[in-house]
């Protein structure tokens, strides 16, 4: 299991140049878990790509229920305080130190291509281009 954050959800639905990245990841390691936050930052990704027209709202509803069914059961709650540890000892948001929190709590990675969390939590955070060689 690994821990994902939204945009790489949103490189698996959403064709860039991360896309084939994403793909390779999940077939790799099938099983991604994330805050139930994502939820909210997918919808917020998917609405921008409808105000620019570049998906409709039919499709920004299937996507976002094709996401949803991917992370069934695989939604975790994180600690308030574990998350708010994490912004007092970095420069990251506490929307990002969800991610960070939820990794630490399974005792595993997140894949992001932030580079702030990259930064910040190297020993947590990987990037998905280098996860999918690994």
């Amino acid at each position: 299991m690994i821990v994902v954050d939204s945009n790489v959800l949103a490189y698996l639905y959403l064709p860039c140049e991360f896309t084939a990245a994403a793909e390779a990841l999940l077939e790799k390691d099938p099983e991604w878990a994330a805050p139930v936050l994502w939820r909210s930052e997918f919808r917020n990704i998917l609405a921008g790509y409808m105000r620019r027209k570049t998906v409709s709202f039919e499709q920004a509803c299937s996507l976002q229920a094709e996401a949803e069914s991917l992370l069934d059961g695989l939604e975790h709650e994180v600690s308030s305080r574990d998350v708010m540890e994490l912004v007092r000892d970095s420069d990251c948001s506490a929307y990002d130190c969800e991610f960070i929190a939820l990794a630490h709590k399974l005792e595993t990675k997140l894949v992001t291509m932030d580079k702030k969390l990259l930064k910040a939590f190297p020993d947590v955070a990987v990037p998905l281009t280098r996860r999918i060689q690994a």
